[in-house]
């Protein structure tokens, strides 16, 4: 079998094309993964047949635990449960080799207590454990806790009980490992900020790291960063590598926030040694037990070779996330567990398939969630764990006089709160499901506890938040029903800015300065933002005015720039920075006296101020402010979004006039160039007396596309607009000035709605199509 494949991969591929070929989708691919599929589930003893089955075994070394399945070897420091060795496929240990031992495999945490001025960024404990104690020793599994109690007398340790576990199943090709923290009671406060499982791998043998399909590549050494061959830029992070051992890497910036993932999307990922054909993945079957939901963006695999599972940390949300204790609050929470898997072919097949069987074994181990071999009541199974199903709908009359399903919305359950309190809860455990296309969403293994449904929708801001308690208890069904979702609006949409998906990435995103690129990203336009630097580029673009879009002229994909930042300046110091957004007002509008309303979501905000003024850049104070919000850094981090914020102005209908307005968004804060804002969606309503007009609006022609927008709510879309406004010829039917570029005809007239912000409409009412 192995000859036959391996001959086909050979006929299919050469060595100039071999690595292109693998990122293509194609039957022949297909066949060449199931058969390596096959050859490696064979050559890795994964087999039922009894004769095949290894001896598992416990052995006690000096200062050193070992367990050995036949297929790998783990070795543990006894008592402190520090990973030292992995054996496998030949390769004595796969495990670093420099420096000290217990600086290979290792839990840790960085803690504080609250006040303490003289450690700004908090201690970092390895969680050196006192005790090793085996829990399960059977055929089928070895389970391993390295425990610490925390000393009353001690001020030099983090006030929590934790016990790292790990397990070993026969016939398995990697370890398990998880931790449970526990505060009693009476101890005193404290604060956590990280809480992680780091490996570091032998930086001579893997040399190729994989996050996803498109997140893949050869990596340089550690060696690259360091002073001469690298040099740091504006943060120690990123590093220009100067003079890499591998030429190849030249010029690159190299910087381990570049790999970060949102949580949803950290399913796999590790890396590969191509010359021994072994790869080392760590595989999260479930994110429930990680902070701030679906969203929050974590470290994974970067230079070292590090892999890391991240369960708990500040990154891209700051401060709000730090996990904060009060004197005498008990807690505990259980961390993963993760699987760390390793596999391998045989050097006649492309090494870089490794990653796609890898993500065949993700698939496995979720399937097998939650685990069912875990010996420690903290983790229950599926049979002491609940479900909780329902629908949710949309309900925006300016948009369809019928409730719209929430197609690709989030759903989640976590801690009782308020809406969107999710993205800041830390200390229990969330629960997260994609609704299907008609709005129907199931929670499944959802672990015994007190909940409230939570949800956001694609394409509608704000939070879905259901404030009933829901009561999970082992083995229970619940069922919700439909939910309604009305998302903040008073009125009709004059204009919009955006779309809200709670990123800002569907915005004018430059090209980096090609001094300082990584070239993963050249080419992956999803990706483009997280190149070095671009916070630099606004200056470039506009070097003397700030940014001025026309909403009846202008285009946010190309005209809006992705984040406003500070300006630098020639003395070295900076700038804030005001934007203005130009849009027109008709005599047939103009006699209103409700307030419209102005909405602004923000994905993300770093020690910035956001003020609002209308037709007078100078008034103070404005007419409205933030204040200072956000410690995200997502600038920084070469992110598109931290935390989601959103805001809801009055903008007094006497401050607006006929013909040309300007909105003002100032950002004054400037001592940092990653001081700034990233806008999700912005969008101004009439006052929702303005309805009258639209349900009477004579024929006409109107001078903006705005205008006529305001007087047409609920009307469906089938074209791009012209830039010279529209002919309104007739009460039911719309079409516009110049010829059009055609969209894809839409199967409703409320899907239709849903992208028809701000945009020209092209439909008869009377039809509904």
């Amino acid at each position: 079998m192995f000859l036959f494949s391996s001959r086909v991969f050979h006929l299919v591929t050469t060595s100039g094309h071999q690595r292109h070929l693998l990122r293509q989708r194609g039957w022949m691919i297909a066949l060449i993964m199931f058969l390596s599929l096959f050859e490696i589930a064979v050559s890795q003893n994964q087999s039922c047949d009894p004769e095949s089955t290894q001896v598992l075994q416990l052995l006690y070394q000096d200062g050193h635990v070992v367990i050995d399945n036949g297929i790998f070897q783990l070795t543990l420091s006894n008592p402190e449960g520090f990973v030292t060795g992995v054996q496998y496929n030949g390769i004595e240990n796969v495990l670093a080799y420099t420096g000290h031992e217990n600086d290979r495999g290792y839990w840790d945490l960085v803690w504080n207590f609250p006040g303490n001025k003289t450690k700004i960024k908090g201690t970092l404990d390895r969680i050196e454990a006192t005790k090793m104690e085996v829990i399960t020793q059977n055929d089928e599994q070895i389970e391993i806790s390295f425990s610490r109690t925390w000393n009353a007398s001690s001020n030099v340790t983090v006030p929590v009980n934790i016990d790292k576990r790990f397990v070993v199943l026969q016939n398995s090709s990697g370890f398990y490992s998880y931790a449970i923290f526990e505060r009693l009671q009476g101890w005193p406060a404290v604060e956590i900020d990280n809480i992680r499982l780091a490996i570091k791998l032998d930086k001579d043998k893997f040399d190729y790291m994989a996050i996803s399909d498109e997140r893949q590549r050869y990596m340089p050494l550690p060696d690259d960063r360091i002073p001469p061959r690298g040099k740091p830029l504006a943060y120690p992070e990123a590093v220009q590598l100067l003079d890499p051992i591998e030429p190849e890497f030249k010029g690159e910036v190299d910087d381990k926030y570049e790999y970060s993932m949102e949580s949803k999307d950290i399913k796999v990922h590790g890396w590969i040694s191509t010359n021994d054909s072994v790869g080392f993945w760590q595989i999260t079957p479930s994110n429930e037990f990680r902070s701030a939901g679906p969203l929050k963006q974590f470290l994974g695999s970067h230079v070292g070779p590090t892999n890391l599972a991240i369960f708990h940390s500040t990154h891209y949300v700051g401060a709000e996330l730090i996990m904060s204790f009060e004197e005498g609050e008990a807690w505990k929470k259980v961390f993963g567990p993760v699987f760390i898997y390793l596999n391998s072919f045989p050097k006649e097949v492309d090494p870089l398939l490794l990653w796609h069987e890898a993500k065949n074994q993700t698939k496995i181990e979720e399937e097998k969630w939650p685990y069912n071999f875990t010996t420690s009541s903290d983790f229950p199974s599926s049979d002491q764990r609940g479900s909780v199903t329902g629908r949710l709908l949309v309900r925006d009359r300016y948009i369809s006089s019928e409730d719209i399903p929430a197609n690709g919305s989030y759903v989640g359950l976590a801690a009782p709160g308020d809406a969107g309190s999710w993205q800041r809860e830390y200390k229990g455990y969330q629960f997260w499901s994609k609704a299907d296309e008609e709005g129907y969403f199931c929670i499944n293994n959802v672990r015994s506890g007190r909940y409230n449904l939570y949800a956001f929708v694609p394409g509608f801001i704000g939070d879905y938040h259901n404030e009933t308690v829901i009561d999970i208890s082992p083995g229970s069904d619940t069922c919700l029903g439909e939910l309604v979702y009305e998302p903040p609006r008073e009125g009709p949409t004059l204009w919009e800015i955006g779309v809200p998906d709670r990123t800002a990435a569907e915005f004018y995103i430059p090209d980096p300065n090609p001094m300082f690129v990584n070239k993963l990203y050249v080419n992956i336009s999803d990706n483009k933002y997280r190149q070095y630097g671009l916070w630099e580029r606004y200056s470039e673009l506009y070097p003397d005015e700030d940014m001025v879009y026309d909403v009846d002229v202008d285009d946010y994909s190309k005209d809006w720039f992705y984040m406003q930042v500070t300006r630098k300046l020639d003395d070295g110091g900076y700038n804030g920075t005001t934007w203005e957004i130009k849009f027109q007002f008709d005599d047939q509008v103009t006699n209103l006296t409700r307030d419209f309303k102005l909405r602004i979501a923000l994905s993300t905000s770093n020690v910035a101020e956001l003020q609002v003024r209308v037709n007078d850049i100078s008034v103070d104070p404005p007419l409205f402010t933030t204040g200072q919000i956000g410690k995200d850094n997502t600038i920084a981090r070469h992110g598109i979004h931290g935390l989601y914020w959103l805001y809801s102005v009055n903008v007094p209908a006497s401050s607006l006039g006929r013909g040309c307005n300007s909105i003002y968004l100032t950002q004054p804060l400037a001592i940092s160039p990653f001081q700034g804002l990233m806008y999700d969606y912005i969008r101004l309503e009439y006052p929702d007396s303005s309805q009258q007009l639209s349900d009477t609006a004579a024929p006409g022609r109107w001078e903006s596309r705005s205008s006529f927008l305001a007087l047409s709510p609920s009307r469906c879309v089938k074209s791009k607009p012209d830039r010279e406004g529209c002919i309104f010829p007739a009460a039911l039917e719309l079409r516009c000035a110049k010829p059009l570029y055609l969209w894809s005809s839409f199967s409703s007239r409320q899907q239709a709605a849903a992208w028809s912000f701000g945009r020209c409409v092209t439909c008869n009412l009377a039809s509904n199509s």
